[in-house]
């Protein structure tokens, strides 16, 4: 099993990478990533956002799974929130509409959620495993293409307040190539490495959160903060082509779809795999666009860690002069499966997972960006490498079919047969000319190799 890591942009996956040579963990070198794509991959994510982390330890060959996403504010009794802004964006050429604004914002976990992977995990200082994103805010990053494409989509979410100066300086746009950067990204990051996730919660930055949040109308309050836990969930199981696969229920119900695939998936023509894993795809989930990002990192030891971390739309809200974007989770409604009360944890369709053979034995440690697409980006993955035998890199890389209703968006190059059989079942055909951002960025660490996505400028390294 090759050690390595594999991320969204090449700058957090060599941060991780960087880590594992100085002997830190699996752990370590995720979070350190983590932090990292906070920085390089802001476009996507950020420390004001939440997410989910899985572990496999090679020792006991046991599967934790972490839940650090954002919680439902109020718990200082103020539930009346503003009125939120409507966006619509457009991502693959499908118009989705959102509401940001500080009323959008939720209680982030990507402070708590890193420490608590630390602290499990970790072999390193903690001010060790911070130092690298703070270097990559002070001299900034270098902007990928495919990102800049992204950035063309969702740019409405983050221009608005100290965003203006980040994403359009000048009144341009950036564009592939250029320098992202994020005046006091580095203080913010250099005070979590001094006092740890409580400078978030209870400490130095707390006060600022909540002024900020207050002031645009929001209801986020100290109570909130103070009161925010990093919770462990139930590890769920579905067997394919011979391994397992491992990870949380996800909104999406990653393993239950992996369980529908049928047991010969590997001896069907290719016109009816297409059809049976469109049939898998659909019988679950919903459709959802969002900004995501994941990181999978695998040790010297064999140990695994993969997060998988968003801020939703991003809400617009930016702590002043800290260079810290806020999620919009309270305004991504297709989020909200009933009544939501302060307090309570949020759901979501990221879904961090590990493969094991039959010993137990790590085979893959994968996941996902892409929203209600990170399910149609990991089936994917997990039959080309599982039942196929191809490489990761080939792997990810491979058209996707992804199925809304009636409509079968396809990428380029999807074989001929597999598009003709699922339009003789009645499917609307959608064809993109091109792998695009819209299917997800799936980044996997495995005995095939390590990989990130090509369609959000993915990189993976071994050590």
């Amino acid at each position: 099993m090759p050690a390595g890591v594999a991320a969204g942009h090449p700058a957090t996956a060599e941060v991780g990478l960087r880590i594992l040579a100085a002997g830190g963990s699996a752990a370590d070198a995720a979070v350190a990533a983590t932090f990292a794509c906070c920085v390089a991959e802001s476009v996507l994510t950020g420390i004001g956002g939440g997410g989910f982390a899985t572990y496999y330890d090679a020792a006991s060959r046991q599967v934790t799974c972490l839940d650090f996403f954002c919680s439902v504010p109020g718990l200082d009794g103020d539930t009346t929130a503003g009125p939120m802004e409507p966006i619509e964006v457009d991502f693959g050429g499908v118009p989705m509409a959102y509401s940001i604004g500080a009323a959008s914002v939720a209680v982030p976990g990507v402070p708590a959620g890193a420490a608590a992977v630390h602290g499990r995990w970790g072999r390193l200082p903690w001010q060790d495993v911070v130092a690298p994103a703070i270097g990559l805010a002070r001299s900034g990053t270098v902007l990928p293409t495919a990102q800049a494409v992204t950035l063309m989509s969702v740019f409405p979410a983050l221009v608005p307040g100290a965003g203006a100066e980040i994403y359009r300086p000048g009144g341009r746009l950036l564009s592939g190539g250029d320098l992202l950067f994020h005046p006091g990204l580095d203080r913010a990051l250099a005070i979590l490495a001094e006092e740890g996730p409580s400078a978030f919660y209870t400490g130095r930055m707390a006060p600022l959160i909540v002024e900020t949040v207050r002031a645009g109308g929001g209801v986020l309050g100290p109570a909130d903060l103070a009161a925010y836990r990093v919770l462990e969930r139930p590890v769920r199981h579905a067997p394919l082509a011979g391994y397992h696969v491992f990870a949380r229920q996800d909104l999406n119900r990653l393993i239950d779809t992996i369980a529908a695939l049928p047991a010969g998936l590997a001896g069907l023509p290719r016109a009816e795999r297409s059809r049976a894993m469109v049939r898998a795809l659909r019988g679950y989930g919903r459709q959802r666009l969002g900004d995501t990002t994941n990181i999978a990192a695998v040790d010297s030891d064999g140990n695994a860690c993969v997060i998988t971390l968003t801020l939703g739309i991003g809400s617009g809200v930016w702590l002043p002069d800290l260079g810290v974007h806020l999620n919009s989770m309270l305004g991504e409604t297709e989020l909200h499966t009933g009544p939501i009360s302060p307090g309570e944890r949020m759901s979501s369709m990221m879904v961090p997972l590990v493969v094991t053979d039959e010993d137990g034995a790590l085979v893959l440690a994968a996941g996902s960006a892409g929203a209600s697409r990170i399910r149609t980006a990991l089936v994917h993955t997990l039959v080309n490498v599982l039942v196929d035998d191809l490489s990761t890199r080939e792997a990810i890389a491979l058209p996707r079919v992804h199925v809304v209703d009636d409509v079968a968006h396809v990428e380029a190059g999807y074989p001929e047969d597999g598009v003709a059989a699922l339009a003789g079942d009645g499917y609307r055909i959608n064809w993109f000319d091109h792998l695009s951002h819209f299917f997800g960025a799936a980044s996997a660490v495995g005995r095939a190799g390590a990989a990130g996505d090509p369609r959000r400028g993915g990189a993976g390294l071994l050590l």
